[in-house]
């Protein structure tokens, strides 16, 4: 993983740095700054769109487990008849232009490693472009009723009917301090806004004063990247201390599910986002290497014989998608 990044996330999350006190005046710059723009954005610049607008996103820096559960509300509305569409802002590729609707030809290089995953899950219409705005509006000139956007909770431009956020029930919000001196975008209070609050595997039953849905992300299958092909879980055999790669915003999760399954492995953690060349990953040699789902997308076209994807799902309680479902169909209200 990058020493740089592993640094601030051992700051952050890590337990007592006392040197980190000094940048506590930059963190009040930081919110003051944020603040003042949030009130332009909203006041003055934020677009409302003619259909329902979905944010899914956090208040902090590094994974939260937010794919997941974004994964799954496309998949619930498409099996409830809407025509979702998503945006993103696709960090991690340069597309030929913006805003630009990923395809069946399209690579991670172009859309990001996150857009291009949801897009192989769900097949539903997915755009990414800086300006999240332009992204919605070309996926309701293509027919999708109602828009998803894949983080961007704190891009206010996009006006919203409902905002979904997701904490890290593991590591939560750190030592709970803005940017530079704490991992937040926002301070913890922002949660008071947001419409559903999701919790990624909580350690305690409630660790937030705040209302919020507890959310598991659970092991469904293999998939070798080779053929693409679905492997249960209990047909594939992997040798001790085989190889495990991750590259994203909090590789820990990663290895904890494996763990959980009872296999024994050697981690390779990358930074998030990382654009993985087969030199990156020769230390696979011929032995089984598994990976992430979004690691995947990036390394399906060089792949060996032996490696493979952890699929996961997000299971909820039956208690989320009722208030999700309540809360659409008072927007369906709202804009008819």
């Amino acid at each position: 993983m990058n020493k740089s990044h592993n640094f601030w996330l051992n700051t952050w999350y890590g337990g007592a740095a006392p040197w980190a006190y000094l940048l506590l005046p930059l963190s009040w710059l930081f919110r003051i700054i944020s603040l003042l723009r949030k009130f332009y954005l909203v006041t003055f610049a934020q677009q409302s769109l003619p259909v329902p607008v979905i944010v899914v996103g956090n208040i902090s820096v590094g994974g939260t487990g937010k794919t997941p559960l974004l994964i799954a509300l496309v998949q619930y509305l498409q099996q409830r008849g809407y025509k979702p569409g998503v945006v993103s802002r696709g960090y991690g590729g340069t597309a030929p232009h913006y805003p630009y609707a990923i395809d069946t030809a399209s690579t991670a290089n172009e859309a990001g490693d996150e857009p291009l995953l949801i897009f192989n899950a769900t097949q539903c219409q997915v755009c990414v472009a800086p300006d999240r705005v332009a992204a919605a509006e070309l996926l309701i000139e293509h027919g999708c009723n109602i828009i998803l956007s894949d983080d961007g909770l704190q891009h206010y431009r996009l006006g919203r009917d409902m905002e979904i956020a997701v904490i890290d029930g593991v590591r939560l919000f750190g030592n709970r301090r803005c940017l530079p001196a704490g991992p937040l975008r926002e301070p913890v209070s922002r949660l008071r806004s947001v419409d559903l609050l999701v919790v990624n595997n909580p350690q305690s039953p409630q660790p937030l004063k705040y209302p919020s849905y507890a959310m598991q992300v659970a092991p469904a299958h293999w998939r070798h990247l080779r053929s693409q092909r679905l492997i249960p879980l209990d047909q594939l055999t992997l040798e001790k201390n085989f190889h495990a790669l991750a590259g994203i915003g909090n590789p820990q999760r990663f290895y904890h599910t494996l763990e959980s399954m009872s296999l024994s492995f050697q981690p390779h953690s990358f930074a998030d986002h990382h654009q993985f060349k087969p030199a990156d990953l020769a230390f696979a040699g011929e032995s089984p290497l598994v990976m992430t789902e979004k690691d995947a997308v990036k390394c399906s076209a060089f792949a060996g014989d032996h490696w493979y994807s952890l699929v996961v799902k997000a299971q909820l309680p039956e208690s989320f998608w009722q208030t999700l479902q309540q809360k659409l169909d008072l927007l369906q209200d709202l804009h008819q």
